[in-house]
């Protein structure tokens, strides 16, 4: 056990190292994810003239927690690993005795750690330009928020690295999550809370695993009603879908590598 958590901690640290000499791109990466401020300011503007249920305080809370939830549950495996085969990379890596998922785990974990500090800068930024929106939520909440955000991660990684899996069989893998991203955007409660879409498609929708990557934590952060046991359930249950496609994907696709001259 001993030597697993010095192998991880060994990895951590490497891929750690090697975020740090891109700091000064996290945050443009950082930046990039800003769409939910900027769609803040249409939905305040429309809470103002329109009946949503919302407050305009009410929906600069709720994309401030979407930005948050954002910036700690980016991937991007699937292109990195798209990379690897169609250039032959992961060949090396399939002779440690180590899974190469582990590489791309520790990746994305070091890259948070790097990033918190413009996140929490960012938010303060807001709270200065925006202060009317600041409140503090209560420590079972963020505990909760915590909680599903890691969750809201690690399914998000899933899909992902399960879509990545076609890249044994096309080189162009990534255009299979543009598409998903479709789904994704409108989804998931980044472009709008799910409490504003018509009853029949959010009942619909929440038997989808996009709810539950941005707009279940997010609601836990703001107080918005959220159905706990269901929310992390679906999350632990998509999980598991996707992780057990995802081998089957892996030894098919290890195979075709090798027939081709890997």
């Amino acid at each position: 056990m001993k030597r697993i958590i010095k192998k991880a901690i060994t990895l951590l640290l490497v891929y750690y190292a090697n975020m740090l000499e891109y700091r000064a791109e996290l945050v443009l990466w950082a930046l990039s994810g800003s769409l939910p401020i900027i769609l803040m300011g249409v939905w305040i503007q429309a809470a103002q003239g329109g009946k949503f249920g919302f407050a305009p305080v009410d929906f600069a809370r709720y994309f401030l927690s979407v930005f948050i939830v954002r910036q700690f549950t980016a991937v991007w495996v699937i292109y990195d690993f798209e990379r690897e085969v169609v250039e032959g990379k992961l060949s090396p890596r399939l002779l440690q005795p180590l899974d190469p998922v582990w590489h791309h785990i520790a990746s994305h974990l070091s890259e948070r750690f790097v990033r918190i500090p413009f996140v929490f800068l960012l938010i303060a930024l807001f709270f200065i330009l925006y202060p009317q929106a600041f409140w503090v939520p209560s420590l079972a909440k963020i505990l909760l928020f915590t909680l599903a955000t890691l969750l809201a991660f690690c399914l998000r990684f899933i899909i992902q690295y399960t879509l990545s899996m076609f890249a044994f069989w096309t080189e162009r893998a990534s255009a299979i999550e543009n598409f998903w991203l479709l789904f994704y955007l409108f989804l998931s409660g980044l472009i709008a809370p799910l409490d504003v879409f018509p009853e029949p498609v959010r009942t619909i929708v929440m038997f989808t695993p996009f709810p539950y990557l941005i707009n279940f934590p997010a609601s836990i952060l703001v107080g918005l009603p959220v159905d706990l046991a269901r929310g992390f359930l679906s999350i632990i249950g998509w999980f598991l879908v996707f992780l057990g496609v995802n081998r089957l994907l892996w030894r098919a696709g290890l195979k075709q590598y090798s027939g081709m001259g890997a």
